[in-house]
Formats: C-alpha cells, sequence, structure tokens
C-alpha cells in the first residue's frame, strides 16, 4: 500500500465506442486518446509534485483535457439537437465537502474553472444557463464564443447523426452512443482529495438536458473520508444510481477502490442496463477504475511517481 503521504491523480476521458470517424479507433501508444490524458495526467501530477492541493490538480487536469478537440468537454464538445454546444461541469473538495458546479453554459471555455468559482464565490453549488453565463462575467471570466468550441468533426457527426434520426443516414447508426466526458480525482501530500468532471452531454440531447456530471454525488464526489470519484456515460442511469456516492461508499466500508469501481460498474449495467465508467482515488492514495463500455481512456500515477495510459 502506498505511504500514508503518497499524492496521486488519475483521469478519464471518458467511456464509450470509438467510430471509423474517431482517430484513436486504431489504438495504439500514440492515439490521441492516450496522448490527451497523460497530457492531463501528468499536469495534474506536477502540481501536486510542486506541493499544490488536489482540488488544483484536478482543476488543472480537466482543464487540459477540455482544451484539447479530442474530448467531449470544453473544445470539441458534442452538439445539441440545435447544432451548438451546452456544457456542464463539477467540483469538490474533499476536505470541506464544499462543491460546485454549473450546466447549460454557452459562453465559457473552461466549465471546470465556473465550476470552481461558483463553489469559491457563491453561496451555491449548481448555477445553470444564463444565470452560470451572468456570474462567470462577474467572476471575472471572459465570454467565449459558442461557435469557437464547435469543431469540424463534431459539426460533421452531428450531421450524420441528424440524418440517421430522419431515417435517411447509414443503417445502424446511433445518435447519442458515443461519450467522452472527462474528469479528473487526486489525493495530495497533506492527504486531502478532490474530484472534477466536465462534459458537453450526449450527441443530439436536447436543448437545456443536464446529466450527471454536474449533479454531486451522481458524477462527481470527493469526501477525505471515504474516496475521490469520477463518472462518465449515460447520465440519466448514471443518476439513478447515484454512482459517484455509490462508489465512494463502498470504499468508506472497506472496499479497495478497484473493487469499488468494479462493484459499481457491475451494479449500473445489471439494475438500470446502464454503460459508462468510474475512476477512483481512495483515502491513501489507492487508485480504482471500471468501465463497462469498449474503452474508457484513462491515465494515473502510480506510487512510484511513473505515469500509466490506458485506452
Amino acid at each position: 500500500m502506498p505511504p500514508a503521504a503518497s499524492p496521486a491523480i488519475i483521469v478519464h476521458g471518458g467511456a464509450g465506442s470509438l467510430g471509423s470517424d474517431d482517430p484513436a479507433s486504431s489504438g495504439g501508444a500514440d492515439a490521441p486518446r492516450l496522448e490527451g490524458v497523460r497530457r492531463a495526467c501528468e499536469a495534474g501530477q506536477a502540481v501536486l509534485r510542486a506541493g499544490g492541493s488536489a482540488l488544483d490538480a484536478v482543476e488543472t487536469a480537466v482543464r487540459v483535457l477540455e482544451d484539447d478537440p479530442t474530448y467531449n468537454a470544453g473544445t470539441g464538445a458534442t452538439l445539441t439537437a440545435a447544432g451548438d454546444v451546452e456544457l456542464d461541469a463539477s467540483i469538490m473538495d474533499g476536505e470541506t465537502l464544499r462543491c460546485g458546479a454549473v450546466a447549460v453554459v454557452k459562453d465559457v471555455r473552461n466549465p471546470v474553472t465556473l465550476a470552481r468559482a461558483v463553489m469559491e464565490r457563491s453561496q451555491h453549488v449548481l448555477l445553470a444557463g444564463p444565470g452560470a453565463s451572468a456570474f462567470a462575467r462577474e467572476a471575472g471570466i471572459p465570454p467565449y464564443e459558442n461557435a469557437l468550441l464547435v469543431t469540424a468533426r463534431q459539426r460533421a457527426r452531428w450531421e450524420e447523426a441528424r440524418a440517421a434520426a430522419a431515417g435517411t443516414g447509414p443503417a445502424g447508426t446511433l445518435p447519442g452512443k458515443k461519450f467522452g466526458t472527462v474528469g479528473a480525482v487526486a489525493r495530495d501530500a497533506r492527504g486531502h482529495l478532490a474530484a472534477a468532471t466536465s462534459t458537453g452531454g450526449m450527441q443530439l440531447k436536447l436543448p437545456g438536458r443536464v446529466g450527471d456530471t454536474p449533479l454531486i454525488g451522481c458524477g462527481t464526489y470527493a469526501d477525505d473520508a471515504l474516496a475521490a470519484v469520477s463518472c462518465t456515460g449515460h447520465g440519466e442511469r448514471i443518476i439513478q444510481l447515484t454512482l459517484a456516492r455509490f462508489v465512494a461508499d463502498r470504499v468508506g466500508r472497506g472496499a479497495t477502490p478497484m473493487d469499488a469501481a468494479r462493484e459499481a460498474i457491475a451494479a449500473l449495467g445489471r439494475r438500470v442496463r446502464g454503460e459508462g465508467g468510474v475512476i477512483v482515488v481512495g483515502p491513501r492514495g489507492e487508485v480504482g477504475f471500471a468501465h463497462n463500455t469498449p474503452v474508457m481512456s484513462r491515465a494515473w500515477t502510480t506510487p512510484d511517481g511513473d505515469v500509466v495510459a490506458e485506452l
């Protein structure tokens, strides 16, 4: 078991399926999804090595993933049925149980930073839509044009998904099937935990739809006495099980983070026929993860300080 003061971080780039249009579908160590999660993990690890907090580490890691167009978060997020981007994010401090979240945000480049501002600079936990945007301006976060969040790849996927939904696209196309939520969980040298999650949601989602990501206890949870957890997958099913708290409670009852993650994903499939994945850091820096989808890109630090990345 890692020493009592072992810092650790694990990040994910989403659980789901990769299509032929995805450059990571061919696999390999140089696949964009592996490169991205490794880079995010290393950025968070650098914060921890410098003595930074778990909260700073997870925000840093998630910002890296939000700025990477490979993932369904921030720049490169999937499009709603209306053809634009709506972003959700949350963050939680395991030491104080403070948390912040935003939903249906259209004009912020890094919603995880806005979620942290909600936590630290307001009396609230969750702000949504125009109210979240107005608060962003009050917090000094500049407006970011929605069109800049839309990539050519996501616009092409949106067109294909709309055609399939209308019955004019290729047979077998499943709109909204792919997931790409990003997240990070960490333990710092002082023993404090934190978690953060960010997403663009489901492809062709109805405008205003909110999934698990900004709901504390569903997509994100952190408690120094339990664990730090970030979830990815079919948000509606994750909400039904309050999956992040499900995992944290299992760790609190003595399960290892890996066993707790596997138990949670088994329940997700068995109880509500859900698809997804989770990442976990326990109170001593032990990491865990599980998914029931074809892939879940993730990267984590070992007790020796190495970074491991897997699809």
